[in-house]
C-alpha cells in the first residue's frame, strides 16, 4: 500500500486560518504584527521566497515589509539596516533572506538582529536555548517538519529517528527536537559510513542532504515515516532529497516536493512573527 501524503499545502493553509484569527485579535489590542524581509541581490529563488513570505503576511493579516538592497551592499550597509529594524517598534520579525552575496558575512549579519526579532530561529542566543530545552525562537524549517510529524497521529516516544544532514539551519535543530520528543536520534552525514545501514533503521527518516532522489526504496524502513527537507532543480523541475515515486511504495507517510515542508517552513515563521508580537503584551 502507497504511503499516506502529508500535504503541506492542507497543514498550512489550516495553521494560516488559526494564526488569522490570533492577528486579528491582537490587531483589537493595537498590536499589528510585522515582519521585515531584508533582500540583497536579484537571487531568482530567494526573490521567490520573499514573494511567498509577502502573501503569508497578506493572508494572515500582518504587516510585511520588504527592504531590497543591490548587490554592492556594504556589511556596515546591511547591518545598519538590520540595527535600524531592531529599533523599529511596528517590527516584530527580522529576516535576512539568504544566501547572501559572497563578500557579505552571514553569521555576523545574522548576529546583528536581536534574539527576541529573529523569527528565523538563526541567532546563537535561540540555538542555545533550543539545546538547553529553554523557551526560544525555533528555526522553521525543522519546526514545521515536527509539526508534519505529529500530525501523523503517532506517538513518538521511543522511536529510532535518523536525520540524514547536520547543517545549523536544519539537521542540528531538527535532531534536537526529535531528541526532545523522546525519540532515539542519529546524526548522518557526508563522513558516515554504511548511511543505509542507519536509515533503514529509522520509524522516523529526515533528509536534508541537498542531493537529488538520494534516499532511494532499499534505504527505508517498511512503514516509517518519511519527511523530505530537499529543493533540488533537476531538468527544470523540483525535486526532493527523496525518490518519492519509490519510497512512497515502502513508506507509511510521506512529504512531496514541492508542497511538503517548504510551505510549512513560511507557515511557522508567521506563527514565529505572531509569537514574537505576542510577546511584547506579556
Amino acid at each position: 500500500m502507497a504511503a499516506q501524503l502529508l500535504d503541506g499545502k492542507v497543514m498550512s493553509d489550516a495553521l494560516r486560518a488559526e494564526i488569522a484569527q490570533k492577528v486579528a485579535a491582537l490587531k483589537e489590542k493595537g498590536v499589528t504584527p510585522g515582519l521585515a524581509v531584508i533582500l540583497v541581490g536579484e537571487d531568482p529563488a530567494s526573490q521567490i521566497y520573499v514573494r511567498n513570505k509577502g502573501i503569508g503576511c497578506e493572508q494572515t493579516g500582518m504587516h510585511s515589509v520588504t527592504i531590497r538592497m543591490p548587490e554592492e551592499t556594504t556589511q556596515q550597509e546591511l547591518e545598519g539596516q538590520i540595527r535600524a529594524l531592531n529599533n523599529d517598534p511596528a517590527i516584530h520579525g527580522i529576516l535576512v533572506q539568504l544566501p547572501l552575496p559572497r563578500h557579505l558575512d552571514e553569521a555576523a549579519a545574522l548576529a546583528v538582529i536581536v534574539p527576541e526579532k529573529d523569527v528565523d530561529g538563526f541567532h546563537v542566543q535561540n540555538a542555545g536555548k533550543l539545546l538547553n530545552g529553554l523557551n526560544g525562537v525555533v528555526a522553521c524549517t525543522p519546526k514545521g517538519a515536527l509539526e508534519m510529524i505529529r500530525r501523523t497521529g503517532v506517538s513518538l516516544s521511543g522511536k529510532e529517528a535518523v536525520v540524514v544532514g547536520r547543517s545549523n539551519i536544519v539537521g542540528k535543530p531538527m535532531a534536537v527536537l526529535l531528541l526532545q520528543e523522546n525519540c532515539t536520534v542519529t546524526v548522518c552525514h557526508s563522513r558516515t559510513a554504511d548511511l543505509a545501514a542507519h536509515t533503514r533503521r529509522a520509524d522516523v527518516l529526515v533528509a536534508a542532504v541537498g542531493k537529488a532522489k538520494f534516499i532511494t526504496a532499499d534505504m527505508v524502513k517498511p512503514g516509517a515515516i518519511v519527511i523530505d527537507v530537499g529543493i533540488n532543480r533537476v531538468d527544470g523541475k523540483v525535486v526532493g532529497d527523496v525518490d518519492f515515486e519509490n519510497v512512497k511504495e515502502v513508506a507509511a507517510w510521506i512529504t512531496p516536493v514541492p508542497g511538503g515542508v517548504g510551505r510549512m517552513t513560511i507557515t511557522m515563521l508567521l506563527q514565529n512573527t505572531l509569537e514574537a508580537a505576542e510577546r511584547t503584551l506579556a
